[in-house]
């Protein structure tokens, strides 16, 4: 009877289909236990999701609502806000304005409601800061175009949403250098520099802002597209760079054939990397 049991057992786990799988910095089996573990004795945790993956968003909300069941103080923040519309979002945080009024005034993403508004709501609820940490659009759109010199041309107000200028930008590091290689929209040297330090600019400032809202004994869960902290760069390298003590967990997202034998993940990527299915369905 006991092997009868054991037999089925085995079947079961065998004939599972996970939704994800957790691995470490070494690409080591880990679990979502070690993850939690690790950012609830953090400073700052960089979640790096792929933008429509269901499993991201879950997990997302999973991670901030276990870090504040376990004690844990906790500010959320997110790329997917612009730094310009923190009044809305505070408003609607704080119960000032209605979900339909933030979704109207705020530049939100076409996703929003399946996969930030929980997100959004949990910080309501508990009554937790959401930090909007990206440099507004139109900005990073200038630089792409024209270069960062652009930005100095813009009014004190305006700069009030940017990492303070000038911007450091280390064109060496290979996620920046990847980008010049590919160049711009028209493959010029000069277009792919500017699209590279764009993209850093918004690094930068999601760093920013993520240490002036950073408060002490908490834990700064953010999230951003995997692409902004992959490698222990983007985003991390500006937070390390600002202060170096800072301790720092990141998650990557890589979607895999087979995630218990992944080719997307890399040893390095990530302190920890979550593995999801190709096959798994879209949130838009």
């Amino acid at each position: 009877m006991k092997s009868f049991w054991l037999a089925s057992l085995l079947m079961t786990l065998l004939a599972d289909k996970p939704a994800y799988l957790v691995y470490d910095r070494q690409l080591k089996t880990s679990n979502y236990e070690a993850l939690l573990r690790q950012a609830g004795q953090a400073d700052v945790v960089l979640f790096g999701e792929l933008h429509n993956n269901p499993v991201c968003h879950w997990l997302q909300h999973e991670l901030a609502a276990d870090l504040l069941a376990g004690g844990k103080k906790v500010v959320l923040g997110a790329e997917m806000f612009e730094a310009d519309n923190q009044l809305v979002l505070d408003e609607y945080v704080n119960g000032t304005i209605t979900a339909q009024q933030l979704e109207a005034e705020a530049k939100v993403w076409p996703n929003f409601k399946t996969d930030y508004k929980p997100l959004v709501d949990l910080a309501r609820e508990n009554h937790l800061a959401f930090v909007a940490t990206n440099i507004p659009r139109r900005y990073a759109s200038l630089v792409a175009k024209k270069g960062p010199g652009e930005l100095e041309t813009l009014s004190p107000e305006a700069r009030k949403s940017i990492a303070p200028l000038p911007v450091e930008v280390d064109l060496q590091l290979p996620g920046y250098a990847a980008m010049l290689k590919m160049g711009g929209p028209h493959g010029s040297a000069t277009s792919g520099e500017n699209m590279a330090r764009a993209q850093a600019i918004k690094d930068a400032t999601m760093a920013y802002f993520i240490l002036r809202n950073k408060k002490d004994n908490a834990v700064f869960l953010h999230f951003n597209g995997s692409y902004h902290s992959d490698h222990f760069e983007g985003i991390s390298w500006y937070l390390r760079k600002a202060n170096p003590a800072l301790r720092i967990v990141t998650i990557a997202t890589t979607e895999e054939r087979d995630i218990a034998a992944p080719v997307e993940a890399k040893p390095g990527l990530a302190d920890f990397v979550l593995t999801v299915p190709e096959s798994m369905t879209k949130t838009h």
